[in-house]
């Protein structure tokens, strides 16, 4: 495994993914003094959208606990954000446009595509930082963390990380009951924003003409954005039944653990610069 790094102020992150977790891990990167730039993939669908950067895409003010998304479409841009940038960085640039930019302290795949073949990203940065299944330091990245409930923000030392099971998360003791997913491919269309209170039943969209209803009582707490065109088989929405308890905007635990342990993993014993933030990170 490379050495972990230490990251100086201005150095230059990129994350692959735009969903909760990707962001999560950029708001900790960013705290810590890195330019960081988000590159959006289209697959999985991004469902989480108030506790991630992801609309930032499409020019909607976003923050996520008090850091700014910023919109960028040009390498130029992003070049001139690399001495200081106050913002984290989204774009629809992929990773062959971002490496020429400038050399790349910390790369990130959070795009957690689970089933995908994912490429080996060694080499392209001073470390590649795999996250959840499809990951092993010995084949395509040198740092694997686990996303997996029970065992996420473990850094895996050898070996792969957990194949993706198909069994979801609980969360308030309802699991995978609280999504709905694409029976087909097409084009979705709703009108419902997340935090709205639903209820089992509900329409809450369409796909293709096809009314897709609110599984439970709850809370929405995540939905493709509008106007999407999805795959069959990724998850359209999320109701959250926790009542009061219920959250649908903010890093959750399970992002900060990873967040953390991506942390660890790259600068274990790296001071936060006071032009991006006074805590520690241990506060994080």
């Amino acid at each position: 495994m490379t050495q972990p790094l230490q990251l100086s102020a201005g150095g230059f992150a990129v994350v692959l993914g735009t969903n909760e977790i990707a962001s999560a891990v950029a708001v900790h990167l960013h705290r810590a003094g890195c330019c960081v730039v988000m590159s959006h993939d289209p697959f999985p669908p991004v469902i989480r959208r108030k506790m991630a950067f992801h609309d930032a895409l499409y020019g909607d003010e976003v923050t996520v606990e008090g850091v700014r998304g910023e919109r960028v479409d040009h390498a130029t841009q992003i070049f001139k954000a690399l001495r200081r940038s106050d913002n984290v960085l989204v774009t629809w640039l992929a990773l062959p446009d971002l490496l020429p930019i400038s050399a790349v302290d910390v790369l990130i795949d959070a795009r957690m595509q689970k089933h995908r073949v994912t490429p080996d990203l060694r080499g392209l940065a001073r470390v590649s930082v795999g996250l959840g299944p499809g990951f092993s330091t010995a084949v395509n990245c040198d740092v694997a963390i686990e996303t997996r409930p029970g065992r996420s923000g473990l850094i895996v030392g050898s070996g792969w990380t957990d194949a993706a099971d198909g069994v979801a998360s609980p969360l308030g003791g309802v699991g995978a009951e609280r999504f709905q997913y694409s029976q087909a491919s097409g084009r979705w269309r709703t009108a419902v924003e997340i935090g709205s209170r639903v209820f089992s039943g509900y329409p809450i969209g369409h796909l293709g003409g096809v009314p897709v209803r609110a599984p439970c009582d709850g809370i929405l707490r995540g939905v493709v954005r509008d106007g999407q065109d999805v795959p069959q088989g990724v998850k359209l929405l999320e109701v959250d039944s926790r009542g009061r308890h219920a959250q649908w905007t903010g890093i959750d635990d399970r992002g900060r653990g990873i967040a953390k342990a991506v942390l660890r993993a790259v600068q274990p014993q790296a001071e936060i610069r006071p032009s991006y933030a006074a805590q520690p990170i241990a506060v994080f």
